[in-house]
């Protein structure tokens, strides 16, 4: 199944919560983005000018990957091998992947918060 917009909306309805979501982890250095996992190549999310965007957007992706555009030319799905994801200090993490992180640091962050308040 190729990545669409609904299915952004449906993870992030899904990662709502846990830190897989821009807003809850854009703070600690979480860029969206998306990642080519037949290539490697990563993709920081941008609109269709090229402006990074702050949340996932289809609209920036290479043509390459479009699969499905809207009568008005926005990207409504891109290829199956095209997964939503960060970048934080150059690597790439899945939506899972930094989840896994705000919890695994969710004691530290709360701890340096108070350290320096």
């Amino acid at each position: 199944m190729s990545l669409s917009r609904r299915k952004l909306a449906d993870q992030t309805l899904d990662y709502m919560g846990t830190g897989g979501i821009s807003r809850e982890n854009q703070h600690l250095g979480f860029v969206p983005a998306y990642r080519d996992t037949r290539t490697g190549t990563v993709y920081p999310s941008c609109h269709a000018d090229g402006r990074p965007a702050p949340v996932h957007v289809l609209d920036g992706l290479p043509a390459e990957l479009v699969v499905r555009r809207s009568a008005d030319g926005h990207v409504m799905a891109v290829a199956r091998q095209v997964e939503a994801g960060f970048v934080r200090n150059g690597r790439f993490y899945t939506r899972a992947e930094a989840a896994r992180w705000l919890q695994r640091h969710d004691a530290d962050i709360a701890g340096s918060d108070l350290v320096t308040a």
